[in-house]
């Protein structure tokens, strides 16, 4: 994993070794294309055949419609057991790209190129992928670690403010739990951060990078301290379903997560976390200058939470800290607790939690 200014730079040489005498898959969507795609020409002069696989912006591209589109096209194209795929984009087009490749033909090799802050500090890393159904994000996918990630923080020059904030959510939950020093990094550079300075963004991408990395390297599977990393997810996925992927009152991901974090914080103070430390996150979060939540009505996000892929027979678990850089994993989170708790949370999302 390559990550910061340079890191393109860095991996040429590894990178055209790899896609020479090969189909070369590229999956990746127009805007990013038109913005970064001339970075990687040198590696489609080195391939044998560069195929490009233009798919939609965002969490519309996750789709089994898609992904059936997609191994239809690598198909006619003459893919190999020996084709390469790259995913070239942000945290959706790496989802579905790792998905796509990790199908076909019951698995090719890729390499995820993230080019948002959001991908380049959490998606990306990990081999998580997925794409989504109506009944749930995610809810269809497989672990498929790539050859390499790179992860160019140059390419974050050209993100809006929106899609900054976005990633910052991601890098916050991950300092929250396991690197209080990055937290306060965070807290202190906020604006330049949010203003897309490379100054301060690159090495707080690294370190969130970082932090997750030593988290998956113990655990690539999820099968315990990595369940950690979804802090926030468990209600934000929900949101973000609620909300729609796209279209007006739609949420980022990462805005989704946001609001998952202030609710969950509200649970984590009933069962130890210190007021202070809730309060702490809360007034962060607050900063970051998230757009509203849409009309969401309490019934819905319950049954959504239902059907959470993370959920396992005995019922769904909840990441609520016990401190800042203490994680914890709660199962004793009841329904009624949470049909009590969301109408509340819905007036007032912001609202500090006190016990």
């Amino acid at each position: 994993i390559l990550i910061g200014e340079g890191a393109l730079a860095e991996a040429r040489a590894h990178l055209e070794g790899w896609v020479a005498g090969r189909t070369v898959f590229l999956l990746s969507t127009s805007n990013v294309l038109a913005l970064h795609g001339a970075a990687l020409e040198p590696l489609a002069a080195a391939a044998a055949r560069w195929i490009v696989l233009t798919v939609p912006d965002g969490e519309a591209a996750k789709t089994v419609a898609t992904a059936e589109g997609l191994w239809r096209e690598m198909a006619g194209a003459g893919g190999k057991r020996d084709s390469r795929l790259i995913a070239f984009g942000g945290g959706s087009a790496g989802d579905l790209g790792g998905f796509v490749a990790g199908c076909f033909l019951r698995g090719i090799a890729c390499v995820q190129m993230p080019t948002t802050l959001l991908a380049q500090v959490d998606a990306a890393i990990g081999g998580k992928t997925a794409v989504d159904l109506p009944e749930g994000k995610n809810a269809v996918g497989l672990f498929r670690h790539p050859e390499m990630v790179v992860a160019e923080t140059g390419f974050l020059a050209t993100l809006a403010r929106e899609e900054l904030r976005a990633g910052l959510v991601e890098a916050i939950k991950m300092a929250a739990l396991l690197d209080v020093g990055l937290l306060a990094r965070i807290e202190e550079d906020l604006e330049p951060l949010l203003a897309g300075d490379p100054a301060v963004l690159a090495p707080v991408a690294a370190a969130a990078a970082a932090a997750k990395i030593g988290v998956v390297e113990r655990d690539p599977e999820e099968g315990g301290e990595r369940r950690l990393l979804n802090f926030g997810h468990t209600l934000g996925h929900a949101i973000e379903a609620a909300a729609g992927y796209t279209g007006p009152g739609s949420l980022r991901h990462g805005e989704a997560v946001a609001y998952g974090i202030l609710f969950a914080l509200r649970l984590a103070v009933r069962r130890g976390l210190p007021p202070a430390a809730a309060a702490r996150l809360t007034g962060l979060l607050a900063r970051l200058g998230l757009p509203p939540l849409p009309p969401l009505a309490a019934d819905d996000l319950l049954a959504r939470l239902g059907r959470d892929k993370k959920a396992r027979e005995a019922g769904l678990a909840w990441v609520l800290p016990r401190a800042l850089g203490d994680g914890r994993i709660a199962t004793d989170v009841e329904r009624g607790e949470l049909a009590a708790e969301l109408p509340r949370f819905l007036a007032d999302p912001f609202a500090v939690p006190v016990r």
